[in-house]
């Protein structure tokens, strides 16, 4: 169970990714490794491109979740309400974090609810998988829905996060089937999320076969979490082991690519190491449905829902752009516009999967 703590350490994840070195050291997301083949003539209008997707049954003006960053503290409730405000005004989704610290601690329950600032964007709730092997289940999904006003449920699996986390939560036995109760008992979207190390093709297969309703591949060359928990350990051992671990994961574009062989027909989400619309439109035409962002964000929401809202408008502006530039007019079309894969000083055509 959470002890009264639970504020101190969500801050000390907030103050860890703006302030120290958590990306990984040589591992990268694999973007960079790929690009769209430029043209010099498009034969389209840059205004009248359709960026607009629906997504889980809600319109988004361009497919973008702002990622799950935080919960439990009173900083970590005025990020999420500036994260939903300016998802509401700029029409895009916003993941809440781990929500498990408003359903133990009932205090915290307003640093999650954000409805009103944001009645209308899609609004995801998450909780960590592996409380449903420490005696979480359906009531306390229904609760955390409840509470959050949320649309749909994201479980998140870290199981190296918790293996690095003094006292962390590292029963992962028999989780799977415990996620498929979840999936069959809930109403509405159940989504499972990595925490930025990658879904694999077997891990995709697995989850497909349990009934999720999306995936969230959240690969590795973004924020590495054994670096988080590095910076928030107490002993030079504990910092030694989870160095170790520093390029640890499976890259955002191999992790996107495995997990649509796995889950041909089912709603991908990309994140993982997104930093720009150029970003966006390179995992949609990979594979993704929607792109997902948090760290890119995280400075900005520490200021205003303002500042959150700009950067919002820099990614669109830069996916239309880049749309533009690749000419494709619409998401779909985007979609089935084949990439370049650079490889050292050659090239080879990659189109989307």
């Amino acid at each position: 169970m959470f002890n009264n703590d639970i504020g101190n350490r969500k801050d000390d994840h907030i103050r860890i990714n703006l302030e120290e070195d958590v990306s990984f050291s040589q591992l990268t997301t694999g973007l960079e490794q790929y690009r769209f083949e430029h043209q010099a003539l498009p034969e389209i209008d840059l205004d009248t491109i359709r960026t607009d997707i629906t997504f889980l049954g809600k319109r988004l003006s361009f497919p973008l979740l702002i990622g799950s960053m935080t919960g439990g503290s009173s900083t970590a409730g005025r990020i999420n309400r500036f994260l939903a405000e300016a998802a509401q005004k700029s029409g895009v989704g916003v993941a809440l974090g781990s929500i498990r610290a408003a359903l133990e601690l009932p205090q915290l329950a307003s640093t999650f609810q954000v409805r009103e600032v944001a009645p209308d964007c899609l609004l995801l709730v998450n909780l960590g998988a592996v409380q449903l092997n420490y005696g979480y289940g359906l009531d306390e999904c229904r609760r955390a829905l409840d509470l959050s006003g949320a649309d749909a449920l994201i479980l998140h699996l870290n199981p190296l996060q918790e293996a690095l986390q003094a006292g962390g939560n590292t029963r992962f036995a028999g989780l799977l089937q415990r996620i498929e109760s979840i999936c069959k008992g809930l109403s509405v979207p159940v989504i499972v999320k990595e925490v930025g190390h990658g879904l694999s093709e077997q891990v995709a297969r697995q989850l497909v076969d349990a009934g999720v309703s999306a995936l969230d591949i959240a690969g590795a060359g973004g924020t590495s979490w054994s670096q988080v928990e590095l910076h928030r350990s107490t002993t030079p051992g504990q910092r030694e082991i989870a160095a170790a671990f520093r390029d640890w994961g499976i890259p955002t574009v191999e992790a996107l690519q495995q997990t649509r062989r796995a889950a041909s027909a089912l709603p991908l989400i990309a994140s993982g190491g997104l930093h720009t619309g150029v970003d966006i439109a390179k995992v949609l035409a990979l594979g993704a449905n929607v792109a997902s962002m948090a760290g890119a964000i995280l400075p900005a929401a520490m200021v205003s829902a303002a500042a959150v809202a700009e950067r919002l408008a820099i990614f669109e502006a830069q996916l239309r752009i880049a749309m533009f530039a690749a000419g494709a007019s619409n998401i779909a079309e985007l979609q089935h516009t084949p990439l370049t894969k650079v490889q050292g000083r050659g090239e080879v055509a990659a189109k989307s999967l």
